[in-house]
C-alpha cells in the first residue's frame, strides 16, 4: 500500500489505485487518471442534485451541463461489455492469483518443464488482467 501526493510516482509504481471520494464511496481503478474522471463524475452528480428548479448548480455554473452534453455514448455492445468488465477483471485476477500460488508448489519448482509452463501461464494471466484493465480504462474514457 502506498499513500502519496506524487501523481507521477503513483502511476509508475501502482497496479491498482483505491480511490476515495470523500463521501464514503470507494472504488478500484487501473490508474490515477481513471480515478480523476470518476471523481469529476461524482462531483458533477452531486452538483446536479443541488440544482433547484431553474437555478444553476452552485458549484461550476454552466460547466456541468456542457460536460453532460459533450458526453459520448457507448455503443450497445460496448455498454454490454462495460457492464460485465468488472466481473471479468475479478475472474482474471482470481486466475492470476491461482497461477501465483501454483508457483509455490515444490513439485512444479523442482521440475524445469513444469516450472516453465507455470511461468508462461502466469505471464498469460498477467497479460489478460492488464488487457482487461486497459479496455476498462478505454471504455471509461469513451463514456466520460
Amino acid at each position: 500500500m502506498l499513500v502519496t501526493h506524487d501523481r507521477f510516482m503513483l502511476d509508475r509504481v501502482s497496479t491498482v489505485v483505491v480511490g476515495l471520494d470523500g463521501f464514503g464511496a470507494v472504488e478500484r481503478f487501473a490508474d490515477y487518471s481513471q480515478w480523476e474522471s470518476w471523481q469529476r463524475e461524482q462531483l458533477a452528480a452531486a452538483a446536479s442534485k443541488s440544482v433547484d428548479g431553474n437555478r444553476r448548480p452552485r458549484s461550476g455554473g454552466d460547466e456541468v451541463p456542457r460536460a453532460a452534453a459533450a458526453k459520448k455514448k457507448l455503443s450497445y455492445l460496448e455498454a454490454r461489455e462495460f457492464a460485465t468488465i468488472e466481473d471479468r477483471i475479478h475472474e482474471a485476477e482470481r486466475v492470476l492469483q491461482a497461477r501465483r500460488l501454483a508457483l509455490e508448489d515444490t513439485a512444479i519448482t523442482s521440475e524445469r518443464m513444469s516450472l516453465q509452463n507455470a511461468l508462461s501461464q502466469l505471464d498469460e494471466a498477467q497479460k489478460s488482467v492488464d488487457a482487461l484493465y486497459a479496455r476498462w480504462a478505454e471504455l471509461e474514457h469513451k463514456q466520460a
